[in-house]
């Protein structure tokens, strides 16, 4: 799959998966061996079943988030995607840097957020 393609794909599926907290259609995103990596000094969610774990624990205190995903920044396999989610009064922006394979799975994501006080 071409790579703009599925940044592009990536960015409307997890929009509208957070939205909806519909973590099945987020996670047929990746890889069976993927890895995530939320921050820069947490230890890596690798594999579906651990990153699936992951977006449920994440979804668990939000109710009726507003989520917007930028257009992609794509270069090669890579991609950069910003983000924002307001749920309640917490306003988290952030940004996932997504690599993919040639099937337009995702291999390789990391966030880097915050969120407001």
């Amino acid at each position: 799959m071409d790579p703009r393609t599925a940044a592009q794909h990536f960015a409307d599926t997890w929009q509208h998966g957070w939205t909806h907290h519909d973590v099945d259609a987020i996670i047929a995103l990746y890889t069976d061996d993927a890895v995530h990596t939320s921050m820069p000094f947490r230890p890596p969610h690798t594999g579906k079943t651990q990153i699936a774990a992951y977006i449920r624990r994440s979804f668990e205190a939000e109710h009726s988030p507003r989520v917007v995903f930028s257009t992609p920044l794509v270069d090669g396999p890579h991609a950069a995607i910003e983000y924002h989610v307001t749920a309640g009064e917490t306003t988290l922006a952030g940004c996932v840097f997504v690599t993919f394979d040639n099937d337009g799975m995702a291999v390789r994501t990391r966030d880097y957020w915050h969120e407001t006080p």
